[in-house]
């Protein structure tokens, strides 16, 4: 099975093997979507991985698109809001930096 160059190690050589790391590819994944969920929260969106192998990202009102990999899930999040997915807002890099703030002083409560 071919995969997309974000799901790849650095000694991968551009093949998934069945249970050839798994594992270890599997934590990377969901890794990299709870990473995408900081910036898909601001827009009402959320990512999850699916068997390993695709993403569902859903809005709110219930709406669901596949995402084969990460290359396509902005260009889909942009589909589903109707509007430019813009990371380097303002208000979502201050959202960010809140939340950011609260996991901080959760953790040293």
């Amino acid at each position: 099975m071919q995969i997309h160059w974000t799901d790849q190690t650095s000694n991968d050589d551009g093949e998934i093997l069945v249970g050839d790391l798994q594992r270890s590819r599997h934590r990377t994944r969901l890794q990299r979507a709870k990473l995408s969920n900081k910036i898909l929260h601001y827009y009402r969106l959320k990512l999850e991985d699916w068997n390993s192998s695709k993403f569902v990202l859903r809005d709110l009102k219930g709406n669901q698109e596949i995402v084969h990999d990460l290359g396509a899930l902005w260009g889909t999040a942009e589909k589903m809001i109707g509007r430019p997915v813009n990371p380097l807002d303002p208000h979502l890099l201050q959202q960010i930096e809140e939340e950011q703030r609260q996991l901080l002083g959760a953790e040293r409560s």
